[in-house]
C-alpha cells in the first residue's frame, strides 16, 4: 500500500502519491472548459494557476490566472497567495504539465483539478483570453 498522512493524521491510500510530483503522466481530477468558464463567472470563482512558460502566458491566458512555470511551482507555491478554502484549477497548453501541478497542489492541501485539454480546449471552445504578463 502506498499512503501518506492526511490532514487528520490518518494514513490513507493514494494512488497519486506513487508517482513523483513532476512526472507528467497519470490521471488527476479534471474540469471541462465550459464548466470552468461558468464557474469563473460566479461570485466564488476558482483560483487559476497557469503553469506554462511566461512567454506562453503572455500570448494568452484565462482571465485572473496566476502565472508560475511548472518548474518553479514547488519553490513559489507558498508565495502565490492561494486560499485553501477555494478550488484551484491548474492549466497548461495540453493538460500535460498541469498533471504534476495538480498532484503537487493536492499534496499541499488544495482542492485542485486540471483543465481538461488545457488552453487548446479553452481556445477550441472559443472562450476569451487576456494577453500580457499580468493575469
Amino acid at each position: 500500500m502506498i499512503g501518506h498522512l492526511d490532514a487528520g493524521g490518518d494514513l490513507r491510500e493514494d494512488r497519486e502519491m506513487a508517482l513523483p510530483w513532476w512526472l507528467p503522466f497519470g490521471e488527476v481530477p479534471e474540469i471541462r472548459a465550459r464548466q470552468l468558464a461558468g464557474d469563473l463567472a460566479t461570485m466564488s470563482p476558482p483560483q487559476v494557476v497557469d503553469v506554462r512558460t511566461a512567454a506562453e502566458f503572455r500570448r494568452g491566458h484565462v482571465r485572473g490566472a496566476v502565472s508560475v512555470p511548472i518548474s518553479e511551482l514547488p519553490r513559489q507555491l507558498a508565495t502565490l497567495g492561494l486560499e485553501r478554502g477555494r478550488p484551484v484549477v491548474a492549466i497548461c497548453l495540453t493538460a500535460h504539465r498541469s498533471i504534476p501541478a495538480v498532484r503537487l497542489l493536492r499534496r499541499a492541501g488544495f482542492d485542485a483539478v486540471q483543465l481538461a485539454g488545457g488552453m487548446l480546449a479553452w481556445r477550441a471552445d472559443g472562450f476569451p483570453e487576456d494577453e500580457g504578463a499580468e493575469g
